[in-house]
Formats: C-alpha cells, sequence, structure tokens
C-alpha cells in the first residue's frame, strides 16, 4: 500500500436502496484492497478499511442484518432490503470497519488505487496492514 495525504474529507455512502447512509473519513485518494477471499471475491467488494473513530453510521442501523461464518469474527452486515453489504467489521481489522468503495456516493473521491489482500497468505497480508485501523 502507498502513502497517502493525510488530509481527510467525510466520503458518504451506503446501500442501494438508501435506507443505510453511513460517513467514512479518509483522504481524496484511497488506497483500497482487493481481497481474493470466498465472500470478497464473490460480492466485489473493494475494502477502504479505517479506525471505528472515523466511520459514521447515519442512518439505518434498524435495517441491517448480520451475516457470519467460518472464526465468526468478521460481522458482515447487510441491508435486510436490498442485500447490499456497503460496510462491515473485518476479521483482519476487528477494531475498525471496512467500507467498500462501490459503495461511495460520487464526488469526493480524486482516484483510487487498488492493491491485492491475498486470503492465502492472510497472516502476512494482516500484518503488512495493521496500521490501517488504528486511530
Amino acid at each position: 500500500m502507498r502513502e497517502t495525504s493525510t488530509a481527510l474529507v467525510a466520503h458518504r455512502g451506503g446501500c442501494h436502496c438508501r435506507r443505510i447512509r453511513f460517513e467514512v473519513d479518509a483522504p481524496t485518494t484511497l488506497d483500497v484492497l482487493d481481497c481474493n477471499c470466498s465472500i470478497c471475491r464473490m460480492t466485489g467488494f473493494l475494502h477502504l478499511i479505517v479506525p471505528a473513530s472515523r466511520f459514521r453510521l447515519l442512518a439505518g442501523s434498524e435495517d441491517l442484518t448480520e451475516y457470519r461464518f467460518n472464526t465468526g469474527i468478521a460481522r458482515h452486515l447487510f441491508c435486510r432490503h436490498c442485500g447490499v453489504k456497503s460496510f462491515y467489521v473485518p476479521r483482519s481489522h476487528p477494531d475498525g470497519f471496512s467500507v467498500n468503495v462501490r459503495c461511495l456516493d460520487r464526488g469526493t473521491i480524486e482516484d483510487i488505487r487498488i492493491s491485492v489482500f491475498d486470503d492465502n497468505d492472510r497472516e502476512a497480508a494482516t500484518e503488512a496492514l495493521a496500521h490501517l485501523s488504528k486511530a
């Protein structure tokens, strides 16, 4: 992952039906991860991992439903109406959030740089990114 500017802006986003709305503080140039695990690969999730302090759920908490599998650590949160997972609490960063960049509103993003997160070497990939969810 490359370093980005430390200046943060508030990006807004949500699910397809717009019942779930959130805000996340991040640079205008986003460094995101493309994970090759089964659920990320199948859903096309592009990860913007941030500390919990930089994520705010604005609307729709009552419309979220949760799915856990395997170790049960990751909290996959979906809109119970449209089925979109716009953010979740990842197993690799349980003290932060992973936002699906594809669910962010247009207008505040200048550029997106994508790096691969290799789930086949999860320990090394997670260790290299541990700083992303720290406040």
